[in-house]
């Protein structure tokens, strides 16, 4: 199955792949590359925190090739990942680049899921002095944000049949308790406290309102499309690998 992983330098994509490739796995794993291949690549030893993105570069596109394991079967999940610099949603920058952008654009066509990660909002950080808020957007920034994500995925991802809707460095967000969350959202195979769309509702009805007339565009858009809303952190595996675990659920293997 094909799927795009994507989303703004800055929201935490490169750790979250990292920490999915490293720790030990419940139900998904990184098969291909390594975890020591990925690291050689994308962390930063001396500086101890992942490789900043090259913002002269305009689009990094990588590969991974993740297996989940479901109740029933093992699916593979073959993955484009694809950092966006905000000038690419620019008219003059798609003018001015047009093989980058055709070719951005013929991944997004051919992908069947798509997994979005986005950074939490200014006005939902927790107030701590090791947190600078300054280097969150405010809530109408994000909105802003958001609305060219629904222009996106109106467009330019004709065949995506299922969205997953990442707010990552939940750990940051106030009132969040990460054990607790896990403990009510958690994927088992057989004893699961919520189903997906419980889930779904739980976390948007929580984080997603500001964007919820936006979210129902893009559900409007294509018949059979479906987006789902989670919320992620390197510091808990269960939801961290629960994204995945709902694309490999749904989407079909035949791609």
């Amino acid at each position: 199955m094909g799927v795009i992983y994507i989303g703004d330098r800055e929201t935490g994509k490169t750790s979250l792949a990292l920490e999915l490739a490293h720790r030990e796995s419940h139900y998904v794993s990184v098969v291909s590359p390594q975890y020591s291949v990925l690291k050689a690549m994308l962390y930063d030893d001396e500086q101890g925190r992942t490789t900043a993105t090259d913002a002269e570069q305009s689009t990094y596109d990588r590969k991974l090739e993740i297996e989940v394991m479901l109740r029933t079967q093992r699916k593979q999940i073959y993955t484009n990942w694809i950092d966006t610099p905000g000038e690419i949603w620019r008219s003059s920058w798609q003018e001015s680049n047009p093989e980058k952008w055709t070719k951005f654009v013929e991944t997004a066509q051919s992908s069947q899921g798509v997994l979005l990660v986005v950074p939490p909002y200014r006005e939902i950080i927790r107030q701590d002095r090791q947190i600078e808020a300054e280097n969150f957007v405010t809530q109408q920034q994000w909105v802003r944000r958001f609305d060219r994500w629904v222009k996106f995925f109106r467009y330019d991802c004709p065949n995506a049949k299922h969205i997953a809707l990442c707010l990552n460095k939940a750990d940051l967000i106030q009132g969040i308790d990460l054990k607790r969350e896990a403990e009510k959202l958690a994927y088992h195979p057989h004893s699961s406290q919520m189903n997906w769309n419980q889930r779904n509702d739980y976390i948007f009805k929580r984080f997603f309102r500001p964007v919820k007339s936006q979210i129902a565009q893009i559900n409007q858009s294509t018949s059979g499309l479906t987006v789902r809303c989670f919320i992620t952190s390197i510091y808990n595996r269960e939801l961290l690998e629960l994204p995945w675990i709902y694309l490999g659920t749904y989407l079909s293997s035949d791609l």
